[in-house]
């Protein structure tokens, strides 16, 4: 039976490839982002786009509204909005204080207030049993990301994805983490990648490739599956044996 599938940063990278994977299956799909206009290009059968920044309770209670009304019900929930904050506002100030809060404050918003008031906002519509929360983090949660700011909002999706799986697993729902490595064809990384660091990133594989959307939407779309009924509270690791299992 079609689901109905909601995936937040659902107009490029990972979010639409995901979108893709699952409309192929013949599931409603639902994309959000906060630009409307990339949402219109995305090309994902019959799915429904709604504009918002997720990181204001308000624009979410606007999605919370939509979903009751459009979908009723939610199978699986995709958290995949987010960013090191490369398309924000420069901090505008030399004080490194002030340049400091600034970094964290928008790698938090942008990285767990996306995923966690989207997914509050939403917890009580999730299919039950059978509904699937996914969250994506990063390779970074595990080994740092220069700054330290994306990293740490990544790692913080971990411990609420955990107590989430606890309350929401006698629902029968389940809740995952996935973390990719490095990924080509994102916005993430952009023209910020240079040939050098490329390679680079690509040594530290097993598999001798950089990581693609695809691979990433293939394994949401597998632990959304019925087959992955009995995997919650985990992170995988998609990242071609860059970094180990923990």
């Amino acid at each position: 039976m079609a689901r109905n599938v909601v995936i937040s940063g659902g107009g490029t990278g990972i979010g639409l490839a995901a979108a893709r994977a699952f409309a192929a299956d013949g599931d409603r799909v639902l994309l959000l982002g906060r630009r409307a206009e990339v949402l219109e290009k995305a090309e994902v059968p019959g799915a429904l786009t709604y504009a918002a920044d997720l990181s204001d309770p308000g624009a979410v209670r606007g999605v919370a509204r939509l979903v009751a009304d459009e979908l009723g019900t939610v199978d699986v929930l995709v958290n995949s909005a987010g960013g090191a904050g490369n398309l924000e506002p420069a901090a505008g100030t030399e004080d490194v204080l002030d340049a400091v809060a600034h970094t964290w404050t928008v790698n938090f918003r942008l990285n767990v207030l996306t995923a966690t008031l989207l997914t509050e906002a939403l917890r009580e519509r999730l299919a039950s049993p059978g509904g699937r929360v996914l969250f994506l983090s990063s390779i970074a949660a595990y080994r740092g990301s220069g700054s330290g700011a994306y990293a740490g909002s990544k790692a913080a999706l971990h411990p609420y994805a955990f107590d989430l799986a606890r309350e929401l697993g006698p629902r029968g729902i389940t809740v995952n983490v996935v973390a990719p490595g490095y990924v080509e064809d994102t916005g993430f990384f952009g023209d910020a990648m240079n040939p050098a660091r490329r390679e680079r990133l690509i040594a530290e594989t097993s598999t001798g490739r950089a990581g693609t959307p695809g691979d990433i939407a293939e394994t949401l779309h597998w632990l959304a599956s019925h087959g992955a009924g009995h995997i919650t509270a985990q992170v995988i690791q998609v990242n071609g044996g860059a970094e180990r299992g923990h």
